[in-house]
């Protein structure tokens, strides 16, 4: 039998960590193994829960979800947590922030239910959780304009020397990723299959150093390898 999806609630609103206990404990295959109020406790829970998701806040008092987050992505003993970061507005420049963090991903606080439930799901499995819309538009146009990049991520240089181990087709395959495409629509375009394309997306990430798909996407824009049309 697979083991539950070990989930961390970090928000500063009891009330709401409340809330989101009573929803992921009520489903099988999940259960909340801590809850935190600030960044810094959900760092030290991160660790002795050995959580599989943290559903982690953006503004908090004292140390803030995308600290937090940058903390828990550079631990190597935390390499396989996924953070989701939760937004009360879906169009955040912390939302950039937080990709470039090390964050799988983002979730307005309005959604519903099953969207949270699924969020999850979809982070502990992996892959990126950011809708095609997002993709080409939020994270596009902030990257476009550099965004609110602190200057501390890898050169265009670096970037430069990374891509060049890729191969064509894994070049091809992180261009379509860079898209919000899944990897069943790439997979039907490039004329192959889901695995081989899993496989292609595998090695890119671990050329260029990406934690999972999230990662790729910001490589993609801020290496220039994929320009970002804004309309």
């Amino acid at each position: 039998m697979t083991p539950p999806i070990r989930v961390l609630l970090v928000d500063d609103q009891a009330l709401l960590r409340s809330a989101f206990r009573v929803l992921v404990d009520s489903e099988a295959d999940m259960e909340v193994v801590g809850e935190a109020s600030d960044g810094a406790q959900a760092v030290e829970l991160a660790r002795s829960t050995r959580a599989d998701v943290v559903l982690m806040d953006i503004r908090m008092p004292g140390t803030d979800g995308l600290t937090a987050t940058r903390m828990i992505s550079a631990d190597p003993e935390l390499a396989g947590v996924r953070v989701v970061m939760l937004t009360t507005f879906e169009v955040d420049e912390y939302v950039v922030q937080s990709l470039r963090a090390g964050a799988s991903g983002f979730l307005g606080k309005g959604a519903e239910p099953e969207e949270l439930l699924n969020a999850i799901r979809i982070a502990a499995a992996g892959e990126a959780l950011l809708s095609p819309a997002a993709t080409k538009g939020l994270i596009a146009t902030f990257l476009a304009q550099g965004g609110s990049s602190e200057g501390d991520g890898p050169s265009a240089a670096e970037y430069s020397e990374r891509l060049a181990a890729l191969t064509g087709r894994e070049r091809e395959v992180l261009v379509l990723v860079a898209g919000g495409h899944s990897n069943d629509e790439i997979a039907e375009r490039l004329v192959v299959s889901p695995l081989t394309v899993k496989t292609h997306v595998n090695r890119a990430m671990a050329k260029l150093g990406a934690r999972d798909r999230a990662q790729l996407v910001v490589i993609a824009y801020e290496s220039g390898l994929v320009r970002p049309r804004v309309e």
